[in-house]
């Protein structure tokens, strides 16, 4: 069987890493594509997959002004940017991998699904917890009633506080008329993945959170507006010279240096620091999403979860308890530990041994995700998918009335 052709629309982390699933198994996927208006990015994936200059633009349009080139279509665009070239290459008859979250809104994401439907093409969203092996062990004994009926869960996204400082607030996704709420950009992944082990629809929801600390008001005494000039940089946890710099001298080039500069050295990462937004303070940025979020959800059939988003941690897997009629379970997103109110003893399950041939970021989901896509496009079976439109708009409604629930105040019905 031929492998899987693929068109790649957004040629930067997201991009790259779907992507590099053809790298590592050639025989179920080729890139033959790709749409990125940066040249080395653009360059860069096209040189390391061999596409020709035909099939290689510089905008999304371009791409989809053509005739079909290819079976499917990876669209990581940035988070605004995703209708457009859904729209577009749904009607074109592509099979699509759409990167997380589909749109800000809610009638971006209702436009997206529409198109999908009415195209009748295959459609998988980004979002990649439900396809490690950790997530499908641990639905599998909730499926199987292993601990009863699902009664509460408590679920914790540790986002680490050198993470937050990177990406929501120097970084990309610090500003929501720019991107989109925290909520959305960073956790959409975990109210997706909260409605798949429920396994049933969200009625109400209320939420609570603000920005704290990484405002002017909290900056120190003595701080300057970069971190390459300040007098208290040396104490400051969130001091970019730590994060960034140092790492360069120890000779560390990906995630998240990359994200700074195209080739990673400590002379191109000074620079960085010196003229770019991430050596700024991080009390000083243009950042206005929270830092901290609590989010209470109730299902059908009584079944409750509270999820709490914090930047204040080391940073780590997602850690959850889920509590059922015959006992309760323990996750750390690794390790599972499954307590049976009738033998009163604990099993303990390590999903890390479950299959070491899906490699890849997210514990194993970006791949796993990538490979049930190329599936379900090879087979035309969409069963492979586990992120389907409907649910995935679903999930997208959900954080968005949590949003409205923390800036007014209530309970919001959906």
């Amino acid at each position: 069987m031929n492998p899987v052709t693929v068109l790649i629309v957004g040629a930067g982390g997201r991009g790259n890493t779907y992507s590099s699933f053809a790298e590592k198994f050639p025989d179920k996927a080729k890139v033959v594509g790709v749409a990125e208006p940066r040249d080395w990015y653009r360059e860069d994936l096209a040189k390391r997959h061999q596409i020709s200059l035909e099939n290689t633009f510089t905008d999304w349009h371009e791409a989809a002004k053509r005739e079909r080139l290819a079976d499917a279509v990876v669209v990581a665009t940035q988070d605004a940017m995703h209708v457009g070239p859904a729209v577009a290459f749904a009607q074109k008859g592509y099979h699509m991998l759409l990167e997380k979250p589909m749109a800000p809104d809610a009638e971006g994401c209702k436009t997206i699904v529409d198109a999908v439907l009415d195209a009748g093409i295959l459609f998988a969203v980004g979002h990649v917890l439900r396809y490690t092996a950790y997530t499908r062990t641990l639905k599998k004994l909730v499926s199987e009633g292993r601990i009863g009926e699902v009664v509460s869960i408590e679920h914790l996204e540790p986002v680490g506080y050198w993470h937050q400082a990177h990406s929501f607030v120097r970084g990309n996704w610090r500003n929501e008329s720019e991107s989109s709420s925290m909520l959305l950009a960073k956790s959409c992944h975990d109210i997706d993945w909260l409605r798949h082990i429920v396994g049933k629809p969200c009625l109400r929801v209320s939420s609570f959170g603000s920005l704290k600390h990484f405002r002017r008001e909290a900056m120190p005494e003595g701080a300057s507006e970069r971190c390459l000039d300040c007098d208290v940089e040396a104490e400051c946890p969130y001091s970019a010279k730590k994060l960034y710099l140092d790492a360069a001298h120890e000779g560390r080039t990906g995630w998240p240096l990359d994200v700074l500069v195209q080739e990673v050295n400590p002379e191109t990462i000074t620079q960085a620091l010196r003229d770019g937004p991430y050596g700024r303070c991080v009390y000083s940025c243009d950042n206005d999403v929270v830092d901290h979020q609590v989010v209470i959800l109730e299902y059908e059939g009584s079944t409750t979860a509270s999820f709490t988003m914090t930047a204040f941690n080391k940073g780590s897997g997602r850690k959850t308890r889920i509590f059922g009629t015959h006992g309760e379970i323990e996750g750390d997103s690794s390790e599972i530990k499954l307590f049976d109110f009738r033998t009163k003893e604990w099993k303990n399950i390590d999903t890390n041994a479950a299959d070491a041939s899906i490699v890849g970021g997210h514990g194993g989901g970006d791949f796993g995700l990538m490979g049930s896509f190329i599936d379900a496009v090879s087979s035309n079976d969409p069963s492979h998918i586990l992120s389907g439109p409907l649910e995935t708009l679903e999930s997208h409604l959900t954080v968005f009335a949590a949003e409205e629930a923390r800036k007014r105040g209530k309970v919001v019905a959906l």
